[in-house]
């Protein structure tokens, strides 16, 4: 009868706590009620845009459909206005000239800005369900406050018109940019922020990372027929605009044809506009660039999808005749090991400031040699599964975008080595440089948790390396722990159990967690909330009897860990003995069947030193090592090591 009461009580407990999603809360408090389920808010934006190039200006409007899946009545809601960041004054030029290691490609460029060079963005006349709303300008966020609230599972139109001014490229968009790019429009709209079970994300642009909305883009822009388009999505009139947009039939272009035919359109219309309509679906984001030079060329990735590649031809550009052959070859390889690309295209764009995703393309600077190039195609491109297809986000958790997208680099940039498509010799370990970078950071002293928001990194450097490097090697860690069967499986489930549905790092640990029957949230709480450090070394080593060694190992660094330790005999022969944490409450399967394991009782975590025993004499062993894969983040290797020279 007690198990009975207790059963119900805690039904009853865990009804009224997701009931309380009923009780609606104004989303001015940013907090979302308690919610038993995730949701995804949704955006249909049609947009119309009239271009400018004399005056580097746009004007727009925009029907907005949005709907709200989540339990609460929303009596605001907030657009981002990225390009009032290009403006002296702004936060993001007083953020650059007060930081100690200011982004070079920043610095003091913002606060010398002159009104014809500045970014602008406004919004007139913003009506919801036809009602006028009062909208405030906070630098780089609108605050609208609605006629009316949005209630919960309803959808409701915003109209506006939006006018703005592409400031000269400093970061991401602008326009011409130091490889004579006209323009890189990104983050170019009035963007609806993010509102999710942590409520609204209305982060003032200071200089990295985004965060969007769920939905779908349609997209007008009517621009001098001088200049070819082209970014996220699908071009819808593909025929009226013709120079070498019958790409999109079953057969590909050649390089002469595209030069050919954009040749020809430019004689026939030289002053006239031409209007480019794109359709993009089940994308957070709509990026597009422009030049009159701009080349078209398209090919078939290994999996089917559709690449165009868009570049400025010159001697500076020659590697951009080799990328597409060698980039078509990563698609089956992303597939195979991250999950399927879900879209039909996807658009290498020669622009920007280096190189950065968005949906269904990249901007990247072109000027380069091959090799490099290949680097920032794969890396922008691996972007699509971590920032454009799971997009997590970036703001509260950059390292894992770009530390995911950088692990999935390095790892297809050494396949492409191994079949001889990049003029470089691949290497065992593709994330070793990594791991020891973010290990000689760690202990610079300037290392911060990745917990941190990616606008409130102390330095540049401590987010780069957070961002990129620890990220990659939070990756490599879980390898390390669960296994590498059990994690290639993990992040295939990852991608699609969390595909559309802004995963947080807790998200991941969990798929890993049940795809290795493993527990890892003590990982999470160490290297992801902390800056605690790995560091084990060999203790003492002595023999108990002529068929016994005893060795010991010690924890120096603050972070527990699971730990491998390889013994090597005199005779070649080699053993593993394999130190479970007991706070993993399982243990990884044997990953080499050639070297024999010894699974040995777990390690509780509080107990500074651990200690066992070989069943062989000291004189037999060559030498005894912690970690010999290299692939635990061990910040001193000095100590990892027992050379038995008797």
């Amino acid at each position: 009868m007690q198990k009975i009461i207790l059963k119900f009580t805690l039904s009853v407990l865990l009804f009224a706590a997701c009931s309380t999603n009923k009780s609606a809360v104004d989303s001015t408090n940013n907090r979302q009620s308690a919610n038993c389920q995730r949701y995804q808010q949704h955006v249909d934006y049609k947009m119309s845009v009239d271009f400018d190039a004399t005056k580097h200006q746009y004007k727009g409007s925009t029907h907005l459909v949005y709907t709200n899946n989540s339990p609460d009545a929303l009596n605001k809601v907030f657009f981002h206005l990225y390009p009032n960041a290009f403006q002296p004054g702004s936060a993001m030029d007083v953020r650059s000239l007060n930081i100690e290691d200011p982004d070079g490609r920043v610095g003091s460029r913002i606060s010398k800005l002159k009104p014809d060079e500045i970014g602008y963005l406004s919004v007139e006349n913003l009506k919801l369900n036809g009602k006028n709303c009062i909208a405030k300008v906070e630098g780089t966020i609108l605050e609208v406050t609605l006629p009316e609230k949005i209630t919960p599972n309803s959808s409701v139109n915003f109209d506006f018109n939006f006018s703005g001014q592409v400031p000269i490229q400093i970061r991401r968009s602008g326009r011409d940019n130091k490889e004579g790019v006209a323009y890189s429009m990104a983050q170019w709209y009035p963007k609806l922020c993010e509102y999710d079970e942590q409520g609204w994300h209305s982060n003032p642009y200071i200089a990295r990372e985004f965060y969007g909305v769920w939905g779908n883009f349609d997209v007008s822009i009517n621009m001098d027929s001088k200049f070819t388009l082209f970014g996220s999505g699908i071009l819808q009139n593909a025929k009226e605009i013709g120079r070498g947009y019958d790409s999109y039939q079953p057969s590909a272009i050649s390089l002469q044809q595209t030069e050919k035919k954009a040749d020809s359109s430019k004689l026939k219309a030289q002053s006239s506009k031409l209007n480019w309509h794109f359709n993009a679906k089940k994308v957070h984001d709509f990026m597009w660039a422009a030049d009159p030079n701009y080349k078209h060329v398209t090919q078939k990735a290994d999996d089917g999808t559709l690449m165009h590649f868009f570049y400025i031809p010159s001697e500076k550009t020659k590697a951009w005749e080799k990328l597409p052959d060698i980039v078509a070859k990563v698609f089956a390889s992303a597939r195979d090991r991250y999950g399927k690309y879900p879209y039909s295209d996807f658009s290498f764009v020669q622009g920007g400031d280096g190189g950065m995703e968005y949906p269904m393309s990249t901007l990247i600077t072109g000027e380069r040699p091959i090799n490099s190039l290949v680097g920032v195609a794969v890396h922008e491109m691996m972007h699509s599964w971590y920032q454009g297809v799971l997009a997590t986000n970036e703001s509260l958790y950059p390292w894992m975008d770009e530390g995911f997208t950088t692990y999935a680099e390095s790892n297809i940039q050494n396949v492409l080595k191994q079949q001889g498509l990049l003029d470089a010799k691949p290497v065992a370990d593709p994330m070793k440089r990594n791991v020891e970078s973010y290990c000689r950071f760690a202990l610079s002293g300037k290392e911060e948790a990745l917990s941190t928001h990616a606008d409130h990194y102390n330095t540049n450097a401590a987010y780069g390396v957070g961002s990129y490097t620890k990220g990659s090697v939070f990756l490599q860690q879980i390898k390390y722990i669960v296994g590498e069967n059990n994690f290639n499986k993990g992040m295939l489930r990852y991608f699609d159990e969390w595909q559309f549905r802004h995963p947080n790092a807790n998200d991941f640990i969990r798929v890993q967690e049940k795809n290795a029957d493993i527990k890892l949230d003590w990982f999470r709480e160490y290297f992801v909330n902390t800056t605690k450090t790995i560091d084990y070394a060999m203790g003492e080593v002595v023999s108990e009897d002529k068929s016994k060694t005893k060795v010991e190992i010690k924890r120096i660094g603050l972070m527990i860990m699971p730990i491998d330790v390889t013994v090597t005999y005199k005779d070649g022969k080699q053993e593993l003995f394999y130190i479970p944490l007991d706070l993993m409450r399982g243990e990884k399967p044997l990953e080499d069947s050639k070297t024999p394991r010894t699974l040995l009782p777990d390690w509780t975590w509080t107990y500074p030193t651990y200690s066992f025993t070989i069943p062989k004499n000291l004189s037999s062993i060559k030498s005894i090592e912690i970690d010999a894969s290299g692939r635990m983040a061990d910040v001193n290797r000095a100590n990892n090591l027992m050379m038995n020279d008797k």
